[in-house]
């Protein structure tokens, strides 16, 4: 069989099981407001669970443990040889990336009538501010080296290929009963399609961001050596793909329950698929002990994400009752969560405070499927700089 075939039926599997499994779970055979975009609330979901929340904060305090001493697990400690001294100053780039960033934040944030309705389109001008001067402080820090200067393809790649990467997380969002929504999403002061172009331009700035974020992180050596010799965990593909298969299947039958495998069980079908080819993803450094890469990519998903989550929260908690004529000018990408059982604990955020930790495997996930992505359309699928 073809690579590319062997690369392409496990990610159809990830779109076909969870419609095989809704057929028998559900009377019309697909869940509510399926396929509604943007997805919109689906009630009733369970209240705080003090078990479940229990359950999962020990395992979220064993993964902070982990990132902050690695060595209480056996990690050794390294110490990586002296980087040379360098000299750069920012880039232009960066003072164009932080004016544009600062002046779509006071955007969002104030809903000034002064520049119209330019209101309703500041979050994706905003966050490319941001990706760009991140950009600029990666070069400022590598002597000269970033996404931009060095790897234009994969920034330009990484930014296309995000719309698509992210609508598929949306699809998947179905299936758990809408664990985060758009309330206003289908608002009337713009037409359907508008809010559909709004949303989708919105797409192309996850996957940059968080590789934007991980070469910063990759520029602190010490920071990389912490991880680098760890556990040596042998990993099978064939498990990977079957336990995938499960959790995908069991978050459709119980979405409640197993709202967590929206982001297990579709990334362990693509990684075992990808081991069983012998294609590297940051799984195979663990296998040698080298957790650093999966670890910085994970940590540069929840860097992002407390990012996304202030900036979205201030979007809409500020001047709530800003007002010309009936209705408020509002951000259309703002979202909520309705987590079952731990939607509890938010600290300036629509994201209950264990949620955060699903940025960790998500950032995994990201890398996955732009390496999976890489391998079908021909593209470098390494993050080096």
């Amino acid at each position: 069989m073809p690579l590319k075939l062997k690369l392409i039926w496990p990610f159809l599997l990830t779109i076909l099981i969870p419609l095989i499994v809704a057929w028998f779970v559900y009377p019309n055979h697909v869940p509510p407001e399926f396929m509604v975009f943007p997805p919109v609330e689906i009630t009733p979901t369970p209240g705080f669970n003090l078990l479940y929340f229990i359950v999962l904060a020990i395992g979220a305090l064993a993964v902070t443990a982990l990132i902050l001493f690695p060595t209480l697990f056996g990690f050794k400690k390294v110490t990586p040889p002296t980087p040379p001294v360098v000299t750069h100053s920012f880039p232009w780039w960066f003072y164009v990336g932080a004016a544009f960033m600062l002046f779509f934040w006071w955007l969002m944030w104030s809903r000034s009538f002064v520049f119209g309705d330019l209101v309703y389109y500041a979050f994706s001008p905003m966050w490319w501010g941001f990706i760009v001067m991140l950009d600029g402080i990666v070069y400022y820090r590598t002597g000269g080296k970033s996404l931009i200067v060095n790897r234009p393809a994969l920034f330009l790649i990484s930014a296309v290929f995000s719309v698509a990467g992210w609508y598929y997380f949306e699809y998947f969002d179905y299936f758990v009963l809408s664990n985060w929504y758009y309330p206003n999403g289908h608002m009337s002061e713009l037409s359907h399609a508008t809010i559909v172009g709004i949303f989708l331009v919105a797409y192309s700035t996850v996957w940059p961001a968080i590789f934007e974020w991980y070469t910063l992180l990759n520029s602190f050596p010490k920071l990389v050596a912490r991880y680098s010799e760890g556990w040596k965990i042998t990993l099978n593909g064939n498990v990977l793909l079957i336990l995938g298969m499960l959790v995908t299947a069991g978050m459709v039958a119980f979405p409640h329950l197993m709202f967590w495998g929206v982001w297990i069980g579709p990334m362990a079908m693509l990684v075992g698929q990808l081991m069983r080819l012998g294609i590297w993803t940051p799984f195979q450094s663990i296998e040698k002990g080298n957790w650093s890469p999966a670890i910085l990519v994970a940590v540069a998903s929840l860097f992002n994400g407390f990012l996304w989550e202030l900036w979205n929260h201030g979007s809409e908690a500020l001047n709530p009752v800003n007002m010309s004529g009936p209705i408020a000018q509002t951000n259309p990408n703002y979202w909520i969560y309705d987590v079952p059982y731990v939607n509890v604990i938010h600290l300036y955020s629509e994201m209950p405070l264990l949620g955060y930790y699903g940025y960790l495997p998500f950032g995994l996930f990201v890398w996955i499927m732009y390496i999976w992505a890489g391998k079908i359309f021909g593209w470098r699928t390494d993050l080096d700089l």
